[in-house]
């Protein structure tokens, strides 16, 4: 009796030791997954840019006449004051130098001019006389015809004699100062650098239109410069402005007066508001050789300006325009969402299983999506699900899977 006893207790091991082993054997694999917690938190839409800083009234001095700019009396990061730091001067061109030719021929123009002053006065000379005489004929026959002795026509041809006498001084006179006017000419042609004359020139000082500080010098050293060559640029450091070259198709989604975070310029992140955006985009190949119609956005900073006094003119920065924020939204990694017919469903993660459920999206980011339904707080879902996962199907996490 005690050996049949035995043999039952034997055998209901053995069945039992089979049946764990058939258990084992065809016991499905639970799928390693990562999880991530559901949770509320601010949302945000960011159009990410490029920009670069740059003083928001920038003067370029140019030079009002040409002649040669004289070294720069100022160095970039200088300090100026409107109406007295003088930034830049210029002197009127010089004369040229002249060869032997030119000022043999220059000299007998001059000789040509003093004689014709010459004659010009000799001129005046007999045109005098001829009037003294006139005047004396007229006055003579004037008192005949007081006394009956001449006639009166006798008279007005004395007159009409004393006019014409008159108007040939006065002729005599204007050749006088054409001929003086001529031989100055004449005398100038031969003025050259190297004469007292030519040397006897004043430079033209240039004084800042504004305060701030000299931005770049295009002059440093003297050189010639013809009127209206830029000089130098200044402004002042202190008004600084952010210019965004970004995609006109992302430039229509800003809202007016966007925010936007000022990030890798070196310090804490600024704040920034969208002031414009300019109304001509224009077109640039991208580095992939993509043509893209680009547009200049401006924005000014915010933060306290003790916050950025390390920025300066055509600084780089990197800018977060916010397109679209939500305060306390229910978020979900993209990589947690994958289509399911018309809509989205996540994996769930209940006890030891995942369960499919529908949820529905709202706005999407680069990384994060709102979700309006489906889901609640603390719920955990599968992050970049695998095709081996399917509704129902075991799981485990993949760190405690790496544990085991």
């Amino acid at each position: 009796m005690a050996q049949t006893h035995r043999n039952i207790v034997l055998a209901g091991l053995g069945l039992a030791v089979v049946a764990g082993l058939a258990f084992v054997t065809f016991r499905p694999e639970p799928v390693p997954v990562d999880l991530h917690t559901v949770t509320r938190s601010d949302f945000e839409i960011t159009v990410d840019v490029d920009g670069q800083t740059r003083v928001a009234e920038i003067y370029e001095i140019a030079a009002p006449i040409s002649g040669m700019a004289l070294r720069a009396p100022v160095s970039v990061g200088d300090p100026v004051v409107a109406g007295e730091t003088v930034v830049a001067q210029v002197e009127p061109s010089l004369p040229g130098l002249l060869d032997a030719r030119t000022r043999l021929q220059a000299e007998a123009h001059v000789r040509e001019m003093e004689a014709a002053l010459n004659v010009a006065r000799s001129d005046q000379t007999k045109a005098q006389e001829d009037l003294t005489y006139a005047q004396s004929q007229y006055d003579r026959i004037a008192l005949l015809v007081e006394r009956n002795v001449a006639s009166i026509t006798q008279l007005e041809s004395a007159h009409q004699r004393r006019a014409i006498a008159d108007a040939a001084v006065a002729a005599a006179e204007a050749r006088i100062a054409q001929a003086t006017s001529g031989l100055d000419a004449a005398r100038a042609a031969l003025v050259d650098m190297t004469s007292d004359a030519g040397g006897a020139v004043c430079c033209v000082p240039i004084l800042a239109p504004a305060d701030g500080v000299i931005l770049e010098i295009d002059t440093v050293s003297a050189r010639p410069v013809t009127a209206g060559t830029r000089l130098l640029s200044l402004g002042d450091p202190r008004q600084l402005e952010i210019v965004a070259d970004i995609l006109s198709s992302d430039a229509v989604r800003l809202p007016p007066k966007a925010r936007a975070r000022v990030e890798r310029w070196g310090g804490a992140p600024l704040d920034a508001r969208l002031v414009r955006i300019d109304p001509a985009a224009r077109t640039k190949i991208s580095a992939l050789g993509i043509e893209e119609q680009r547009v200049d956005a401006i924005f000014e900073i915010t933060s306290p300006p003790e916050t950025f006094q390390q920025l300066g003119h055509g600084f780089a920065v990197f800018l977060r325009v916010i397109e679209y924020e939500e305060a306390d939204a229910m978020l979900i990694p993209l990589s947690a969402a994958f289509r399911s017919g018309d809509g989205w469903s996540v994996f769930r993660a209940e006890e030891d299983r995942v369960v499919r459920v529908p949820v529905t999206i709202g706005r999407r980011n680069g990384r994060y999506a709102t979700v309006t339904g489906g889901l609640e707080d603390g719920d955990r879902v599968v992050t970049h699900p695998s095709r081996d996962l399917e509704d129902g199907a075991l799981f485990v996490e993949r760190s405690t899977f790496g544990d085991l």
